[in-house]
């Protein structure tokens, strides 16, 4: 077996950063990326004609920064970003949209790594190990065994915290492998972590495949056949440039600096729905004792149970934005076996109960 993960790090060959976005204290514990798809969604926004400076404003963004290609932006900005187009826009599908319509080209350095490639593999496990280069949020893994498994995992941001940006990274790299090799690829499972309330039939017919919405995991297959195919379009001189950019510029990056209370954050996330947040399994996923963990956040002032209802709460809201999502359904996501026992936690929380939250518009 094959595995490659990369680390978490912005769209384009610059390591340039915004010197205001710079001036903040603490700046480098902070997931920055290259806001390529930050401004890709700008574009969109601008071609509808929606006003974009009240909006980056809301995000704390400004229209000097986006038209910057250089600037780099934080994730969670993005992130954001992302969550007011598709509210502007009236796109609840704007990560696949974009992933669908947009010229990957404009990804920059990530695409023509992968693209001066001889065979997917090595396109794939060029992804994986210089994810970070590009986006410090994102961390794309590629394994190979009875198939090829790529996946999608989060650092330093919390994953509940996002849609529109892992759904663009999903499907855009099966649009990208698909471009690459002259083939159309169809996935043996497509899974992606967050709930939606229905899946689009648009999505199940790009994908070739069912498109499952609450798995544990960010990650699709691919047949191991496919690994070997070849790009028309190699470019073994060109690879061999980025490759010593890409890893001139993984020396100059730090270590992980991801904050613990996101990691736990990350591993609570998948095992909500299930009902069995254990504090043990939790601490075993991230590589330690549950005695250590426990120490780790007590140091940062932190305990599990606060981080887990915190969490709890902050899905709650988000989940009753979306009105199609039945209180039943969303007090399975977080684990709650009873609507009653849901209800109370949410009271306790903010003071009102999930419907009257949705009844005053208050989320």
């Amino acid at each position: 077996m094959v595995t490659v993960a990369a680390a978490p790090g912005a769209q384009g060959m610059t390591n340039g950063t915004s010197s205001a976005l710079n001036s903040e204290p603490g700046l480098a514990s902070i997931p920055m990326a290259g806001g390529g798809l930050s401004r890709l969604a700008v574009a969109r926004l601008k071609t509808a004609g929606v006003p974009v400076a009240p909006l980056l404003k809301r995000v704390g963004l400004t229209p000097e920064l986006i038209a910057q290609p250089q600037e780099r932006l934080t994730v969670r900005s993005q992130i954001a970003l992302l969550n007011e187009a598709a509210i502007a826009l009236k796109d609840d599908c704007l990560g696949f949209t974009l992933a669908r319509d947009h010229d990957p080209r404009e990804i920059g350095l990530l695409y023509y790594v992968m693209a001066s490639s001889r065979t997917l593999s090595e396109a794939l496990k060029r992804l994986a190990r210089y994810s970070r280069v590009t986006n410090e949020a994102l961390v794309f893994g590629y394994r190979e065994g009875n198939r090829l498994i790529l996946n999608l995992g989060y650092a330093g941001v919390p994953r509940h915290s996002d849609q529109h940006q892992i759904e663009f990274c999903m499907f855009g790299l099966l649009r990208i492998c698909r471009m690459l090799t002259g083939q159309n690829l169809i996935p043996q499972y497509f899974c992606i972590s967050h709930h939606r309330s229905s899946v689009t039939s648009e999505m199940a017919r790009f994908v070739g495949t069912k498109v499952e919405f609450g798995a544990d995991t960010d990650e699709f297959a691919l047949n191991l056949d496919a690994r070997e195919l070849t790009f028309v379009h190699s470019d073994p001189y060109l690879n061999d440039l980025l490759v010593k950019y890409c890893e001139a510029a993984l020396a100059n990056k730090k270590g992980d600096r991801s904050h613990l209370r996101t990691r736990v954050e990350n591993a609570i996330s998948p095992l909500l729905p299930h009902g069995r947040v254990v504090v043990a399994d939790v601490a075993r996923s991230l590589g330690m004792s549950e005695r250590t963990l426990a120490r780790k956040l007590s140091d940062e002032g932190l305990n599990f149970t606060a981080i887990l209802q915190q969490l709890r709460r902050d899905l709650a809201v988000r989940y009753l934005d979306d009105r199609k999502l039945h209180v039943s359904k969303i007090a399975w996501l977080l684990g709650f076996h009873e609507v009653g026992a849901f209800t109370h936690a949410f009271k306790r929380w903010t003071g009102k109960t999930p419907s009257q939250l949705r009844t005053a518009g208050a989320y």
